[in-house]
């Protein structure tokens, strides 16, 4: 099995609020709403909820976590996809 990091670009939000959180995708600084959940992080970037596992602050989020996990200032996230063969 091989593990990928998945493809998450970077998001510009479309109106700029002060209720704002800045964190790292897969090394990478966004800027998202305060109140955002991993699920939400998930559809923004359209990214297959039930085909990655996320890890946030180096523990894994449970999938049945991602609607009531809400990121926070600082949070430091990694999105990968598992793919199997040889």
């Amino acid at each position: 099995m091989t593990v990928v990091v998945a493809a998450i670009a970077s998001y510009a939000p479309a109106v700029a609020s002060d209720a704002q959180i800045r964190i790292s995708v897969n090394g990478e600084l966004q800027t998202l709403p305060s109140d955002s959940t991993v699920r939400e992080l998930l559809a923004r970037f359209e990214v297959d909820p039930t085909a990655v596992a996320v890890e946030r602050n180096r523990q894994i989020v449970p999938k049945t976590d991602f609607d009531s996990v809400r990121l926070a200032d600082g949070d430091q996230l990694e999105v990968v996809t598992f793919v199997g063969g040889g």
